[in-house]
């Protein structure tokens, strides 16, 4: 056993004693705290691409500047990195072969969506709170626009992402499972979760977002109808905020798409509450 305080023994010393590799027993490295003024660049960022998401950082950044904003594109970046906004594309160190391994074609081009559970549209974005911020991953039911489930996350780790998916699983499945090429859905878990419940997985192309629209749409409506509105605090009061936005959504705000009925007018009827 390693002992990490033993000061006579280094950590490297006791690896090469017990011929293991020393970098798996160093303690992993939490997640960067950022400051209030790059959770402030942050806030400003979600709201500038809720408005324009075909923003890339280097758009963002001469919209920023114009604004008066003294920033670059390397700050720009990276906070746009640790929001989520770029994880529709492999990290840097994944090889074009082992993405591919992962990745699996669009489904949905032309395909007529006419009943529910046919199709279940998921994704991940930011979400802004006076002190800090969090993750939120949807489910959403593309034929009804019902919420089928979430769930909040204070790091972007994939388990937050497959725990609410094997919730919902325990309720229902889609046909189809429709996501972005994001590594938190480009990777063996999700595939095998997928797979085993029988569900057939598709994944917009590359740089089109107009793919997943349907989604895209349910979080502009998220934030302009709440988040932005009401300026929760805290975790607590997100949670309890969203919570409430997702059953007016689903039982009372009309759709347009849905000629001004409810999704849960157009989902088979549950008794079952979303957790989160």
């Amino acid at each position: 056993m390693i002992e990490r305080d033993n000061a006579e023994i280094t950590i490297k010393r006791q690896a090469d004693l017990l011929s293991i590799n020393r970098t798996s027993v160093y303690r992993p490295v939490k997640e960067r705290t950022e400051n209030e003024d790059n959770v402030q660049m942050m806030h400003r960022i979600d709201g500038i691409y809720t408005k324009q998401p075909y923003f890339g950082y280097r758009r963002m950044t001469w919209f920023l500047q114009e604004q008066g904003f003294e920033i670059n594109r390397k700050r720009v970046r990276r906070l746009m990195r640790r929001m989520g906004l770029e994880a529709i594309y492999p990290k840097p160190n994944l090889s074009k072969r082992l993405h591919a391994t992962y990745t699996r074609p669009y489904l949905l081009r032309g395909l007529p969506i006419d009943r529910p559970n046919q199709v279940w549209g998921i994704d991940i974005t930011y979400i802004r709170m006076g002190k800090g911020f969090m993750y939120l991953f949807n489910i959403i039911d593309w034929y009804s626009r019902k919420v089928i489930d979430y769930e909040l996350s204070s790091t972007l780790e994939k388990g937050f992402v497959l725990r609410c998916l094997k919730r919902a699983f325990r309720r229902g499945k889609p046909e189809i499972m429709n996501s972005d090429q994001g590594s938190h859905f480009t990777n063996p878990d999700y595939l095998e979760l997928l797979e085993k419940a029988g569900v057939k997985v598709s994944m917009d192309g590359k740089g089109r977002a107009t793919d997943n629209s349907r989604t895209e749409r349910y979080f502009r409506s998220l934030k302009y109808e709440c988040i932005y509105l009401n300026e929760f605090e805290d975790p607590r009061a997100l949670r309890k905020g969203i919570a409430h936005y997702v059953q007016f959504y689903n039982t009372e705000r009309p759709h347009a798409s849905l000629r001004g009925a409810k999704p849960d007018q157009f989902y088979p009827h549950s008794t079952d509450k979303i957790a989160s």
